[in-house]
């Protein structure tokens, strides 16, 4: 579990986020979502520790990670998983030593149980024999399957996905969303994503927050997305056509 406790945040005489509380529950995909400037991606820098907050702590567990120091900070970093908007592969690396690249930084294991891990992460993201590859071999669904293998391979608490559907098509984003679900249940991870994707919302969107000029507009789960009265809610929500005609549909 992660909690955000009274977050503020600041850049200059700019506020940028506002008294956010909120928690992300483990075996959960929690779903930040929001317009453009909203708050999301500074509040997801926040919860990894890229960027401190003006005011507030991060909770893991049990643990206040605000008030770490960088030794302790990189001990919890050994235990997230991080999914770039661009899967932010090497290109000059192979498939193989992409996902084995967090262990060679991070841990002592011998290059057989490397190997070993690498392998059973590729045949879980459905990528089985793909290790001499290099990313540019790789469509942009199977890059960022990669990357979820590369996100996973030092069996996280804590997952961080960033856009994770950006510039794929609907069925390869479905493909993604399924694949984080389900390692999240499987492993009981903690899981925060940062989307504007609406089916993403809609498919695996177990806790929900929608963020407005900084603040928290609404909670909920994707059950309760079509059913809610909250404004800010409606109006991101249906801004398309296609949803609109979904909520007559239900209403």
């Amino acid at each position: 579990m992660i909690r955000a406790e009274k977050i503020f945040k600041s850049f200059g005489e700019q506020e940028v986020l506002k008294d956010i509380n909120l928690t992300f529950e483990a075996g959960k995909t929690n779903l930040i979502i929001g317009r453009s400037g909203a708050g999301k991606t500074v509040l997801l820098k926040i919860l990894v520790g890229l960027y401190g907050p003006t005011s507030g702590i991060v909770w893991y567990d049990d643990v206040n990670f605000t008030s770490l120091d960088k030794k302790k900070v990189r001990d919890i970093r050994m235990s997230v998983g991080m999914l770039f908007q661009g899967t932010a592969l090497f290109d000059s690396m192979t498939v193989e030593e992409n996902i084995r690249f967090p262990m060679d930084m991070f841990t002592n294991k011998t290059h057989k149980e490397k190997l070993d891990r690498v392998n059973y992460c590729l045949e879980r993201v459905n990528l089985t024999g793909v290790n001499q590859k290099y990313p540019s071999q790789l469509s942009g669904g199977m890059q960022k399957r990669a990357g979820i293998a590369r996100a996973i391979v030092l069996q996280p608490t804590y997952l961080f996905c960033d856009e994770p559907n950006s510039g794929l098509d609907p069925k390869t984003s479905l493909v993604i969303d399924e694949l984080i679900h389900d390692i999240t249940q499987e492993n009981n991870i903690t899981t925060i994503i940062n989307t504007h994707d609406m089916n993403s919302v809609m498919e695996i969107g177990d806790n929900i927050a929608l963020l407005h000029d900084g603040y928290l507009a609404w909670e909920g789960n994707k059950e309760e997305v079509l059913t809610s009265n909250n404004e800010i809610l409606q109006d991101f929500v249906f801004a398309s056509p296609f949803l609109q005609k979904v909520r007559d549909l239900h209403s």
